[in-house]
């Protein structure tokens, strides 16, 4: 199973989110979008793993949250991974003050499982596109400054997802596994 456990994003910051790749695809050279209604905040990447993982993470996961609060959530401005230069993701980031907390709290979790710790930090970020080559300068231009001129509604995340990703021909589907309230969060 290739699992990761990600924050879900509200309906309406999905919706924005549809809007603007749809104007991004229109007026940007080729890349791999990704669809709206798959985009989240990534806080562990597990990978591929057997099924058992998922009983034994449950209790860690939730021993490791507890510890954590609810976090307001800021999406705004944009960027490219590893750089503009040599870009192959674009993406939307934020700020949500404690949401590194809980990416520790699940590499606790996930390690105490057996997984292995990420070597990277923690950053905030909404994967948007997959670039095969980096886009021209001005392209890349574009999309920082339309992408900075998005504003989204703040939400409060209060709620750990687990995630199993299925590869296909239209791009991933993403099943929820399990959901960790976080401290002492109530999610209806």
């Amino acid at each position: 199973m290739r699992l990761f456990c990600a924050v879900e994003l509200p309906q309406a910051v999905r919706q924005q989110l549809e809007r603007g790749i749809g104007e991004l695809r229109r007026r940007l050279p080729s890349a791999r979008w990704v669809r709206a209604e798959g985009i989240h905040v990534t806080l562990k990447f597990l990978g591929e793993q057997p099924e058992a993982l998922v009983g034994a993470l449950e209790d860690a996961a939730r021993a490791s949250l507890a510890a954590c609060g609810p976090v307001e959530v800021r999406l705004g401005g944009g960027g490219f991974f590893p750089n503009p230069r040599r870009a192959r993701v674009a993406w939307v980031g934020g700020q949500a003050v404690g949401l590194d907390r809980w990416a520790a709290a699940l590499e606790d979790a996930a390690a105490a499982c057996g997984v292995a710790r990420e070597e990277r930090p923690f950053s905030l970020h909404l994967t948007l596109a997959r670039l095969d080559r980096p886009w021209p300068e001005p392209d890349a231009q574009r999309f920082l400054a339309e992408v900075g001129g998005w504003r989204f509604e703040p939400f409060v995340a209060q709620e750990v997802v687990l995630f199993e990703s299925q590869l296909g021909p239209g791009g991933s589907r993403y099943t929820a596994l399990r959901r960790w309230p976080v401290g002492g969060a109530h999610v209806a």
